[in-house]
This record gives structure tokens, sequence and C-alpha cells, in this order.
């Protein structure tokens, strides 16, 4: 049995990892970059290495400064966790170069597997169904585009050494292909060291389902029933829920089969995920297999009863599978929610900064919270913003789902923007309800899932006074030191705020044992319920959640959250100036410069492209104009709000 795991990985899946570790007595080791010198991962270690400045490129990937750390303290193990260095062939000959045991599948399976144009053959082999698509090595721009067009449009670019939709773009007609391809390119090279692409025809409406896999070093191998991962954007999941809903039990039995003959075809050993399409007619294509733990491991966890990870490090102790095919039970059903801290109402833009506020529904038998981050935290603009995993359970899909809804009621973020009302607009949605899932889910549903805020805009200003105002009660601050107060007249209280840089005034005037907000009518009366606030308005009572820390006022129902600010002069200049020019939309670094000072260009004409939290995006011209001046290099780093590109306007 191991004695010692190094973690080649931060956040969440080290935390995880950690804890199953600890269950059985081995001890870990966590390494860290100068970004995470107070993570929650190094906390929960029983030991920690310094590996380097926060780029990942610096430290998380350099792989000398892995083994390294691991020699150093003694480890027998390394657990690569997912990301980083999880599917790289060279990191696991450098643990097999130094006696390391790498948690993970043998060095040709990852090799195998690295490679989705290699993998493609391998299928084909094994007869496991392929979705038509070019998998060669010539990667000259004339040749995929020719290999695009025989296929038809729409096609999918994919990177060969990919995973969690980077490098992936989906390309609807030829006119596009040539910016897809050079920005799939980029992200490719930036996320993976490598970027080979390879095309494959985009099916209009699948669902994808991927089955878990796990072999031992005796021959055994298992399925582990199946996830169904549809709901994504921009490639990647966003709620996961097993077992995947509408299947047929021949179905269900065909993947697992065919998933576990992938396995087979290439020796594999430990965990591995094999991703499917499946069409509306019960078809199922092969995507690829990935060799490491996944994302969304925990809904399996919770319908079989099994740790994933202990599984992982017995077979690495070279223990056969704790169970056979036959004896692995189905119960109840599970569902996950990624939180991130990015912002969907604007593109999924990540959003940067201290977690001023973070509180979690309560942990029972049912609800499960998977994270690398407390209250005070930092979200770091150098890796992903996860801020946590909801898993929640349920005797079946209904009551799974109506434990996720009320989970995500519960929780609360404060300091970042989170996509919190996004997931429960999901939940919510009437065909999400039904299982009428598909990729293309929150593309089609759009109108509903992305619903404008802006009406309750003025309620919502008007429970942040009345929250204002109820805490200067209990502090014993007496209304009189309001400067809104008049003498002879109705007491009065002013809270001047913002929202998307635009300032207005909220009065509340005393009217009877409320407050009124003219010219409205209705009257407002707020009290301090536990840590939530029950508000009245006329005949209608309800909670809301009131997070004020520094400048900023988030209001959170179950409807919508809101995030104010304080009126500050400052903010409303930078906003002034901000919409005069092409600015960065959060913290990040410059990754290419597509124009030059003194160039003619049209509006919607890429200019600049940044990458955040491994995701590019790209600074497009917002009017027509000539390049006036470039503020930043390829290279360099950039704050939020920062101006990029300053275009005069076209004659």
């Amino acid at each position: 049995m191991l004695q010692k795991l190094l973690i080649a990985n931060r956040g969440e899946i080290a935390c995880r990892i950690m804890r199953t570790a600890r269950q059985m007595g081995i001890r870990t080791v966590a390494v860290y970059s100068a970004a995470d010198a107070n993570a929650q991962h190094v906390k929960l270690a029983d030991e920690s290495v310094y590996i380097g400045p926060a780029p990942s490129s610096e430290s998380y990937l350099v792989i000398d400064k892995i083994i390294a750390a691991a020699q150093a303290t003694g480890a027998d193990a390394i657990h690569p966790g997912y990301g980083f260095l999880s599917e790289n062939e060279r990191f696991a000959e450098a643990c097999a170069k130094h006696g390391l045991i790498f948690v993970g599948p043998p060095i040709p399976a990852i090799a195998a597997m690295g490679s989705k144009s290699a993998a493609k053959a391998i299928m084909s082999d094994a007869e496991v169904p392929l979705v038509p698509g070019y998998h060669g090595d010539d990667q000259d721009l004339d040749t995929l585009r020719a290999e695009a067009e025989k296929i038809g449009f729409p096609v999918l670019l994919k990177a060969a050494y990919g995973g969690g939709g980077k490098g992936m773009r989906v390309v609807n007609h030829s006119g596009e292909f040539t910016e897809a391809l050079q920005s799939a390119k980029r992200e490719a090279q930036a996320a993976f060291s490598n970027d080979k692409m390879l095309l494959e025809k985009y099916l209009g409406n699948p669902r994808h389902v991927e089955i878990q896999v796990f072999c031992d070093q005796h021959g055994n191998a298992v399925y582990l029933s199946e996830r169904d991962c549809s709901v994504q954007r921009r490639h990647q999941k966003v709620i996961e829920e097993a077992p995947a809903p509408s299947i047929s039990e021949f179905t269900r039995k065909a993947m697992g089969e065919a998933a576990v003959r992938a396995a087979q075809a290439i020796n594999y050993e430990g965990a591995g995920t094999v991703e499917f399409l499946l069409d509306t007619n019960s078809k199922f294509y092969f995507m690829e297999m990935n060799t490491r733990l996944q994302v969304e491991h925990p809904v399996t966890e919770l319908i079989t009863g099994q740790d994933l990870v202990q599984w992982q490090l017995l077979v690495a102790s070279g223990e056969p599978l704790p169970l056979a095919q036959e004896q692995i039970q189905l119960n109840g059903h599970a569902f996950e929610a990624r939180i991130y801290a990015e912002d969907p109402a604007h593109e999924f833009l990540p959003s940067t900064g201290p977690l001023t506020v973070l509180r979690t529904p309560e942990l029972s038998a049912h609800v499960r919270i998977d994270s690398g981050v407390i209250e005070g935290d930092e979200v770091s603009a150098y890796y992903d913003p996860m801020i946590a995993k909801l898993i929640v359970w349920g005797s079946n899909r209904t009551g799974a789902l109506r434990r996720l809804v009320t989970a995500l009621n519960d929780f609360r973020v404060a300091g970042v923007r989170t996509n919190v009302d996004f997931l429960r607009s999901i939940a919510n949605h009437p065909q999400f309800q039904r299982a009428e899932l598909s990729t293309r889910f929150i593309e089609r549903h759009e109108q509903d899932l992305f619903a404008d805020t802006s009406a309750l805009e003025d309620d919502y200003a008007t429970m942040a006074a009345l929250a204002e105002l109820v805490q200067s009660q209990q502090s014993q601050q007496a209304w009189f030191a309001n400067p809104g107060l008049q003498l002879n007249q109705p007491a009065q209280f002013t809270l001047t705020l913002q929202h998307d840089g635009q300032p207005y005034s909220v009065t509340l005037t005393a009217h009877g044992d409320g407050w009124q907000r003219l010219p409205d009518q209705r009257v407002w009366r707020a009290s301090w319920q536990h840590d939530r606030f029950r508000i009245h308005c006329n005949e209608r009572s309800f909670f809301a959640h009131v997070l004020a820390a520094a400048g900023d006022i988030t209001v959170m129902t179950e409807v919508a959250s809101i995030r104010l600010q304080r009126y500050d002069v400052l903010l409303e200049l930078q906003h002034e100036q901000a919409t005069g020019g092409m600015v960065a939309p959060m913290n990040g670094t410059v990754v290419a410069v597509l124009v030059a000072n003194g160039d003619e260009v049209a509006e919607g004409q890429p200019l600049l492209v940044m990458e955040a939290m491994k995701m590019e995006y790209t600074i497009r011209a917002s009017h027509a104009g000539t390049v006036e001046q470039i503020f930043y290099e390829s290279g360099e780093l950039v704050s939020d709000g920062a101006e990029l590109v300053r275009l005069s306007a076209s004659a």
C-alpha cells in the first residue's frame, strides 16, 4: 500500500484526493505556486512544497519541479488529479524513471488516447462506433479546410491532445474557418503545448453521455454506469447527472460494454472515462477517452456508494478491483452543478477577486460540497474559476432535482459574480425537468436562461436600502443621524447605488410601520431572521439575503441575484472612460495583437485576443475606424477595465 502521496494539482480536486488518502492512512504532500501560498489544499496536506510563480507554465506544468518535490519529501506516488499534467505521457514517464508510482494508466495507454486522431483508429479496430471526421497528420490550412468541405459544415474543430472544451470551435460555414482554426490552435498550444487539430462532423442535437470505466493490473475491467453531461457552455460541462435519464437498458449495456472494449484495447489500468455522443435514434459514437478522473466523478460515487479515488489508490498499489461487474449496484439519482466565478450575462467572462462571502448549503447524506476555497480566499485569474461543486442525491430524478434547486437557493457568494442564478434557471426549466437534454440545450433556451433582470433592479435596490436601514437600527444608530431627515417632515433614508456603472438613488420615506419608495405606493418592511431578511411588501412576504462587502451590496432571492455598488464618482468616471474604447473584460494576459497603429478596421473586426483562466476571449471593434493606439503587447498582463485599443471614429 502507498505510504505518502504527492498531489500534482491544486484547488478542489487536490483537497478531494487528500481527504480519501487521509481516510486510508496515506500521508499527503501538496505543491503550490506563489498564488496558492495560503490555499486550502496547502493547509489540508501533511506537507507542502513551493514550486514557482503563479502562471501554471512556471509551476504546476513544470515536470522537473513536481518530481523534485516528490523526491524531497519521500513520496512514493503521485496523483495528477485532472487537468494540468494528468494526461501527459512525459510526466508519467518521468515518474517511472524516478521510481514513483503514477496514479493513472500505463504510459502506452496515455499515449494511445492522448492523440484523439490515433484514438479514433484504435477505437475503429475495437469496433467502437465513430463520428465521421478527419484525424490525419497534415495540418496545412488548405488541407484542413478541404477536409471540412468534404465532411460538410457545420464541423467541429478539436485539439487533438486536448480536453475540457479547450481548443474547440464549432465552424458553421467556410468563411469562419480560418479565424476559428487560428484561435483554436492558440488555445490548444497554451493549454496542452500542442496545437494539432482534428475535424468531426458536428451533430445537430446529440446528448453527451460518458461511461466510467475501471481496470486493474490483473485483467479485470468494469463500467460503473453512465453520466449525462449534455448541458454545456463553450463545450464545458455545467450540470451533470447519473444515471443518464431516458436511456433503455439495452443502450446502457451496449455503451458500457463498448467502453470496456475501448479500455481493454489499450491495456488500460485505473480510472478512465469513455465519452460518447448519443443521437435521437439511440445510436452512439465514440468521442474520446479521458485517461484520468473526471470533474463529475462524484455523481457516480453517490449512485454506486463507491469512492473512486480509493479505487484509484488501490489499483495503483497493485490490488484487484473491489467489485466485479455483477456486484455493482445503482441506487437513486445524483446531480452535480459546477459553481463558477463568472458572469453568464456577459458571455461567461470569469470574475476575479476575494470571496468576501461564501455560504454553502448544509451538508448531509444527500448534499455534498467539493471545494478548494473558503470565505476570504481569492479567485485568481491564473486558474480555473471554479468555486465549488454542488452534488445532490435523491431516490429518483425528481427528488434529486428538487434537492438541487433547494441547495442552489442556499448557495450565497459575494465579492465575485457567479453562475448560481444561471444554474437555477437550468434546473427549473421545464424541458430540463422533463429530461429533454442535448448539447445545444443552453443555445436552444437562451432567452429563458438569460432572463433580463432590469425590471427587478428597483425592487432589489429597495431591499438593499431596507437592509441598510434595519442594520443601522440594530447597531443603535439613531435614524435622525441620516442626513435625509428633515424637521417636521416624515423620516427619510437615502442610499445612492450604482448598477453597471449607472448611478441612481433610493429614497425611503417612513409610512406607518413601514417605508415607501416614491412614486411607488407599496409599503415595504424588513426584519432580520437568522442570517436573512424577511421582506414584507403589501400583502406579500418572502426571504432575501443581502450581502454587503466593501463597496458591493448583493441582493439574493429565489428569483435572482443582483450585485449593486455603493455610489462612487470614481467608478462612474471609469465607466464613462471605458465606454469610449476597447477595454479588458477581465484580468488576463494578451496573447495576440491582430492590428497595428494606423490600420483601418471594420465594426466587429478582431483586434486583440486575451486569455484568462485557460480560455480565450477576442476583443472586437465596437465601431469602424482607425487604430490610434495599442496599449499592450502580446504576453503582457492586463487588469479588468483597462483600455486595450483606442479607435478614432470612421469618417
